[in-house]
């Protein structure tokens, strides 16, 4: 049997858009300190595109899949534990905690 992945460029997507969303939050801070500072613009690093290896995505599609695969596991057997058919936000809210100490 298979198991399903999440596609490498989604998971590119949205690390790109994570990238952007700090390097717009990082040079707006810089450009409020360059007003109140006296040293001006200019002094701050020059930035540059942020990238991944193949490898590194491969490998964080890879976690990112199996983190997921385990809260379900997890909540799936909290469910059940408490007779319900159906895995509920309250249950996952209760493996949560856990699940993330243990990644």
């Amino acid at each position: 049997m298979e198991e399903a992945g999440f596609e490498c460029a989604l998971i590119h997507a949205i690390l790109k858009r994570l990238w952007t969303a700090r390097t717009l939050e990082r040079e707006r801070i810089e450009a409020i300190e360059a007003l109140d500072s006296e040293a001006g613009a200019g002094t701050s690093k020059k930035s540059r595109p942020t990238s991944v290896n193949g490898n590194a995505l491969k490998l964080s599609c890879e976690l990112i899949r199996v983190f997921v695969t385990e809260a379900v596991q997890r909540a799936a057997a909290v469910a059940e534990a408490e007779g319900s058919t159906q895995i509920e936000p309250t249950h996952l809210e209760f493996i949560l905690p856990q699940l993330l100490l243990d990644f």
